[in-house]
Order: structure tokens, then sequence, then C-alpha cells
């Protein structure tokens, strides 16, 4: 069994899908799609900005979510079968567009508005997210509930690395507490805002009305949720969920391990960077994995299907 899977926010870079861009109509097109709807220059956004540009959450969100799916239109038609679409975070939105539930331009608006609604909710420098290496799950979270204020587990990346969201004063007592835990290594992430916590809660209730808005169809192929790592196989289902995914946590690995007990031994991520594949390598020991990154890649596709 095969699963798809996307990469979501921290994975752009300036110049990812060019090599695609310059070769095939289908890419190009994608990206003419995205620039109308959005009346932004996504290839100049994706291929000629700064780094800093991109990284805003609001390009980046639309940016990764057009390129992956661009990229997952060249090769859709090479998969005989595919058992599950997931991603990270917005890669979600990705899964539902490859999934039927929306349609792209409807998913590249609502990431832009997403994306925008996440980064006015808490003013600049005021939260942090870090990620933490060599604690047990149950550890991060006992911690979190020790420090007073907001600081939850926001990522559930690998059994080995968690990242903790919230309030910065609050997220440092939390770095204290897990040093003297035993955690290995806690490093701070470059973002511009403490994504899946509760201080994300207006940006989530600024999103609702916009996805309800939006026509959700039931998913040709069950997409596996973040906020409950479990299968999804109703559209209305999908949009409530993607609305708590906002202040909810990502739970990554808890998803692979479900798509992994339901038969799934291939995954295949579609996008720029390695981290999803990177991830699934550290929790689920055995499986294949693939990543879609460049046009050379196409060939291993060809080996592993």
């Amino acid at each position: 069994m095969i699963a798809v899977v996307f990469p979501g926010q921290g994975s752009q870079y300036v110049g990812m899908g060019k090599d695609f861009y310059d070769k095939f109509e289908v890419i190009r097109e994608i990206f003419d799609r995205a620039s109308t709807k959005l009346g932004v220059d996504m290839r100049r956004l994706i291929f000629e900005s700064t780094e800093d540009e991109l990284r805003l959450t609001e390009n980046a969100q639309p940016a990764i979510l057009t390129a992956s799916y661009a990229i997952y239109s060249l090769v859709k038609d090479r998969f005989k079968n595919i058992s599950f679409f997931a991603g990270h975070s917005l890669g979600e939105y990705t899964a539902c567009v490859a999934s039927g539930v929306i349609s792209f331009e409807d998913a590249v608006y609502a990431v832009r508005m997403r994306g925008k609604f996440m980064q006015d909710a808490v003013p600049l420098g005021e939260g942090k997210m870090v990620a933490v290496m060599g604690l047990l799950v149950e550890d991060v979270e006992n911690i979190c509930r020790e420090v007073e204020g907001v600081v939850e587990p926001a990522n559930y990346n690998s059994p080995d690395q968690i990242v903790v969201s919230g309030r910065a004063e609050d997220v440092d007592r939390f770095v204290e507490l897990a040093k003297s835990r035993g955690a290995k290594r806690v490093v701070a992430l470059n973002v511009s805002a403490p994504f899946h916590c509760s201080l994300m809660k207006p940006a989530a209730d600024r999103l609702k009305p916009i996805l309800e808005m939006i026509r959700f169809n039931d998913p040709a192929v069950p997409i596996v949720s973040n906020v409950t790592a479990d299968i999804v196989n109703s559209g209305a289902e999908e949009r409530d969920l993607l609305v708590k995914q906002v202040y909810m946590g990502v739970r990554w690995y808890q998803s692979v391990n479900r798509m992994v007990a339901l038969g799934v031994s291939t995954f295949i991520e579609i996008g720029p960077s390695k981290v999803l594949t990177g991830l699934i390598r550290r929790t689920a020991k055995g499986v294949n994995t693939l990543n879609i990154e460049v046009v050379g890649d196409l060939e291993k596709l060809e080996e592993i299907l």
C-alpha cells in the first residue's frame, strides 16, 4: 500500500520546483492558476524573491501548496493506486486538493488567508517555538503542564522530536525545565509566530467562515488528519478538522504509525525539501520512502511503483 504525503511550512526555498516549471506545461498551468486566483505572480515569488520574503507565512503557505500540487499533477497518473493522502499542517490542504475534497483555487486562497490570520494572531516576538530532542513524549507533555501560561506541544514530528509552541517567556521556562530533565537538544525555530497552540485560536475563528464558503467533497482517497491521526472519509468532517488544526498539535508520527498499521509500506513525499521523508524514516523502520522534489526524482518513482 502507498501513501502520498505533502510538506508543510518550513520546507520552502527560493527556486523550488523550477526545473519542473521549465520543462512541463502542466506545472506552468498550475502556477498560472494560483497567480490568477491570488493576484500574485507566483513564478516571481517562488523563483525570484528573497528567502525572507518567501518565509513570510502568507507567502510560504500558498507557495508550498502550489509547488507541491503542481508536481503531483504531473505524476498522479503514474500511480496505479494510492491508499491514503496526508500532509504536515499546511500540507493537509494539498492532500485535500489531491483527493478531490476542495479545488486547487479554493485551497490556495484559503491557505493565503490562513497564513495571514496566523501571522496576525500574535504580535511579532511575543511567541516562540522550540524543537525538543531526547525526551519521551510524555515527559514533554508533562513539562508543558507544569509551566504556567501558554506552552503546548505543537508538532509531534517523530517519537524523538517534539516541537513546543507558546508565549515566548513561557517557552523559555519550558526550555529550562526540559534541559534539567535531560533533553539532549532544544533548538529555537526560525518562525514568525507560535503555530499550533491555543494562541492561534483567533486565527482559526477568522478562517472558519472562509472554509464554510468553500465546497468540501468527500475524499476520493481517505485522508489522515493531523488533529486525530485517523482516517477522514467525510468532507464536512475535514472542514471542521482544518479549523481545529490551526490551534491544535500536528500528530504527525502518530499519523504515520496509523497508516503503517493499516498496511502502508511505501511513503512518497511530493514537494520541496525532504523533511517528511526524514521524519518517516525515524518513525517507521523498514518502510520504503521517496521524495519527489526535482525532475531527476522521476526515475526513482518508476523504480518504486
